[in-house]
């Protein structure tokens, strides 16, 4: 069950047709031809996930809650910045499928496959958000260290068809193993990040490929070791909708150069960012982390605001191996910057 509860209540109520009975045919025709809102008046609709590899989202969010918004005072008067949070990068795609948000923190891998799906038609990524952070947790116990070792064992991941999940199929594929979506010569099990924890610590699975601050806890809590750290490979990506790109540009513009000056705040002040982190996960998910958690985290995680193109080449390569695309499709109108 996805999270996806927006921190204000964005449902739409649409106006009911009795209410347009007493205009006049002027009047439709003045609404009809009337110009959208100003760009300046609009809320935009940004996802992200409870994950420290969200960082900039996280601090963000946090300040909107204090009345202290990033994003609001560099965009403009008037400007509202609602926030949706999900669990992995699936579900934050068919919110945008859904034109439910314009704007998300998302893994490479849920992008391109909504890239693919869409054929090029729906999303757009605009900036790098975060490398780094990700990594496959085995049980210390067992004699775990190639692909080949895992024939018959578990794994789990954030979601199906997730960054974490796609780089442990293509991983494993890569080393020999056949696997499919539901089981194979090794089992792939899509698991939310709080019980990915709990499965590992009763040994009910074997390994774990997720992204921090779940990496450290394995460690910490589970006595976790890591096998495959992607410290070089881009975890987080910032992704407009196609639609929201073409009709709010200079919004998108505005939003993607906020983005990059709180990228460089972040790295710049690490402590306050941190502070802000842990209130933003504490709000989110009920649970409180402690600070030595999150500095251990850290240290995984290169914050940039650059785009990751030859990362996300990549990572598609993985998508193909993986299954979830057929065949490597044209990038060329996938990186847009506003």
């Amino acid at each position: 069950m996805d999270i996806a509860t927006p921190f204000l209540d964005t449902q739409r109520r649409a106006l009911s047709p009795m209410k347009t009975i007493g205009l006049s045919i002027l009047s439709l025709t003045l609404l009809m031809t009337a110009p959208a809102p100003a760009a300046d008046n609009a809320a935009l609709r940004v996802g992200h996930f409870p994950n420290i590899t969200h960082a900039q989202a996280l601090v963000a969010h946090n300040l909107s809650r204090q009345g202290k918004g990033w994003f609001e005072e560099r965009l403009g008067p008037g400007t509202k910045i609602e926030w949706f949070v999900y669990n992995a990068g699936p579900s934050a795609m068919e919110a945008i499928f859904a034109k439910s948000i314009d704007l998300t923190y998302v893994g490479p891998g849920p992008a391109l496959n909504a890239y693919t799906r869409s054929s090029g038609a729906e999303v757009r990524l605009i900036a790098g958000a975060a490398n780094g952070g990700a990594a496959l947790v085995v049980q210390p116990d067992q004699k775990l260290a190639a692909p080949a070792d895992f024939r018959g064992k578990k794994i789990a991941t954030p979601q199906l068809g997730n960054t974490q999940d796609i780089s442990c199929r293509a991983w494993l594929t890569a080393g020999g193993l056949k696997i499919t979506q539901l089981g194979g010569d090794a089992q792939v099990l899509p698991t939310q990040n709080p019980d990915q924890l709990s499965l590992f610590q009763q040994k009910r699975v074997d390994a774990v490929w997720t992204i921090e601050p779940w990496v450290s806890r394995l460690e910490r809590e589970a006595g976790g070791k890591i096998l495959v750290d992607e410290r070089d490979v881009a975890t987080t990506v910032l992704v407009s909708s196609a639609k929201f790109l073409a009709d709010h540009r200079d919004l998108a513009k505005k939003f993607a150069q906020a983005h990059a000056e709180l990228t460089d705040w972040i790295v710049k002040n690490p402590e306050e960012a941190q502070k802000l982190i842990r209130a933003e996960l504490l709000a989110e998910t009920k649970s409180d982390m402690a600070p030595d958690l999150i500095a251990q985290s850290w240290k995984r995680i290169v914050f940039t605001a650059e785009t990751p193109r030859a990362s996300v080449e990549s990572f598609m390569q993985n998508s193909v191996k993986a299954g979830f695309i057929k065949s490597v499709p044209d990038l060329s109108k996938l990186f847009e910057k506003p």
